[in-house]
């Protein structure tokens, strides 16, 4: 058998390609153009929500208390409900006409509204400090988690007694009482969001040489963000109801301190009036949030009902 050639066991050199054999070879699929290519805009709305209706999402969502009052409404006037225990909702208005023309009622929420304020600005700037201690360092995870855990399982108003012996009875107990509330809402959501963060983008980020600082204020807390907000939105109603125990201690002002004046002389009809207070003292803080997360997480495209 005879050796071929050295220079024949190298292949021959490739031709170049035509750049017009792709159009004859495949003339259905032209090449794409720079100019065809579009980035798409997570913020963008999707072809399905161009068929919804036009009436806003605030408005759909005032119909069913809305279709609960006009009920209550009717229901008193087919004589169903016994007026001296279920008032009326004309007649809930009157009083809440009545309450507000004397300047009651205002006395009595902005004394309520100071101590939520406080109570919010302690419990929201502990629960956070401490969420990004256990959740980015194994010993803050060590000193504060289990502790954090135990406040968690007990009842925060058995608390109510033990800050009555440490501060008294003046206004310290019922602030402290609500920021203890505020700040375990806050802490437990905000740990296990900065826990949940996806492991992969922390590896990607650190494959391209991304620091510890960047790292946390790029990916770590931006992945954290949603269930901040979670917890700022237990946070409040949890706030709201810590003020009504809170303010059963001495308090000369409140809307817990009205309540029990109501309570005490019968007033149902004001107490009622107190309910419809605490409803929307709550709806506009759970819209607060709302709009915090529509400007915080425009990037976030989630479902939004079928």
């Amino acid at each position: 058998m005879t050796p071929r050639p050295a220079s024949s066991l190298h292949a021959a050199p490739r031709r170049p390609y035509p750049a017009s054999a792709g159009k004859a070879l495949s003339p259905a699929f032209p090449p794409a153009k720079a100019t065809d290519l579009e980035l798409v805009d997570p913020t963008a709305v999707g072809p399905g929500s161009a068929r919804r209706s036009r009436v806003p999402r605030w408005l759909q969502r005032l119909a069913g208390p809305v279709l609960l009052v006009l009920l209550w409404q009717a229901l008193s006037m087919a004589a169903l409900f016994d007026p001296r225990t279920t008032p009326a909702p004309a007649t809930v208005l009157n009083t809440a006409i009545s309450v507000l023309g004397s300047g009651e009622l205002q006395t009595h929420l902005q004394a309520s509204l100071g101590r939520v304020l406080q109570g919010l600005a302690i419990g929201v700037s502990l629960g956070t400090l401490g969420a990004l201690a256990a959740g980015l360092s194994r010993w803050g995870e060590n000193l504060i988690d289990a502790n954090m855990e135990i406040l968690h399982a007990v009842p925060k108003f058995a608390f109510l007694p033990v800050l009555i012996a440490w501060f008294g009875i003046g206004e310290e107990p019922k602030v402290a009482l609500i920021a203890l509330a505020v700040w375990i809402a806050i802490y437990i959501n905000t740990y296990s969001a900065i826990r949940s963060v996806d492991a992969s983008l922390v590896e990607a980020a650190r494959t391209f040489g991304v620091g510890r600082r960047e790292l946390i204020t790029s990916v770590i807390l931006p992945g954290a963000l949603p269930g901040f907000l979670v917890g700022l939105r237990l946070a409040l109603t949890s706030a709201w109801l810590a003020l009504i125990f809170a303010e059963t201690v001495n308090a000369p002002t409140g809307l817990g301190r009205m309540m029990s004046d109501a309570r005490e002389y019968f007033r149902i009809d004001v107490i009622f009036v107190l309910l419809g207070v605490y409803a929307l003292l709550g709806l506009s803080s759970l819209a607060l949030v709302r709009f915090l997360e529509t400007r915080l997480l425009g990037w976030r495209r989630a479902f939004d009902g079928a």
